[in-house]
């Protein structure tokens, strides 16, 4: 796919999302985004793409930090748990929950006593989300292992993407097979009738986003919105104001 064609198709599902994000205020519809997939599957990049043309007050995306000593001792769903969206509001986890599922399991962070009670208790809680009104949509981004080093290595040689390579990712990067064994047990004690997981092969970027956000498009029962078409109100007269003679400090033009 072209560069030109993922704009242009990346254009009209932007139309789609801003008209989403006006039917959610209006109806106070409760929106939750979970993407979760391996370092490099690509979910940053999509939800980039699902965010850069929507208000960040109305799609508001959680990428919490490691867990403070506190919220270590706290029941493990708990920090989650304030995040939630409210009425009017879209919530994308960058990372959620299932860190437990996951990395804590894979990397030793928790025991495996705790993995089986986190995915034991999964289905409870998100049942307990769904019964309280809010649409709760979960992604995998699926990436294959040459697609992932290309990736992490590309991280590796551009400035801009050094941030994005963290050690836990270069030790993670050897589990291969430990991370698909933990995705395998997720998928089986959490891919259920009321909270699916839904599979996005991410090994093309353009088009996984493409699809992802197409597929979310047509998950939620939004429908366009009667809109009065703006107009620009006319501006003051000048009367009697004049432009000031303050030496303003202009940044230097250097592009």
């Amino acid at each position: 796919m072209s560069g030109k064609e993922y704009e242009e198709a990346l254009r009209k599902l932007h139309v789609e999302l801003v008209t989403l994000q006006e039917w959610v205020v209006r109806t106070g519809a409760k929106i939750c985004i979970v993407f979760e997939g391996r370092d490099g599957a690509g979910k940053g990049g999509t939800i980039k793409a699902l965010t850069e043309r929507v208000s960040p007050r109305v799609f508001r995306v959680v990428a919490l930090p490691a867990p403070t000593d506190r919220e270590k001792s706290q029941m493990y769903f708990q920090r989650y748990l304030p995040h939630l969206p409210a009425a009017g509001e879209v919530v994308i986890f960058d990372r959620s929950w299932y860190n437990r599922a996951g990395v804590e399991r894979v990397m030793g962070f928790c025991s495996e006593e705790d993995a089986a009670r986190f995915l034991e208790a999964v289905p409870l809680v998100e049942r307990a989300i769904v019964s309280s009104g809010i649409v709760l949509i979960k992604y995998w981004l699926e990436v294959s292992q040459e697609e992932q080093t290309k990736r992490l290595e590309a991280r590796i040689h551009d400035g801009r993407k050094l941030w994005k390579l963290t050690g836990m990712d270069l030790k993670s990067y050897s589990r291969w097979y430990d991370y698909s064994r933990a995705r395998d047990d997720m998928f089986e004690a959490t891919d259920t009738p009321d909270t699916p997981w839904h599979v996005a092969d991410s090994n093309d970027k353009r088009r996984a986003r493409l699809n992802i956000i197409s597929d979310l498009l047509g998950r939620i029962p939004y429908e366009k919105l009667p809109r009065k078409t703006p107009e620009l109100p006319a501006r003051q007269k000048r009367g009697d104001y004049r432009e000031p003679d303050h030496p303003f400090r202009y940044i230097a033009q250097r592009y």
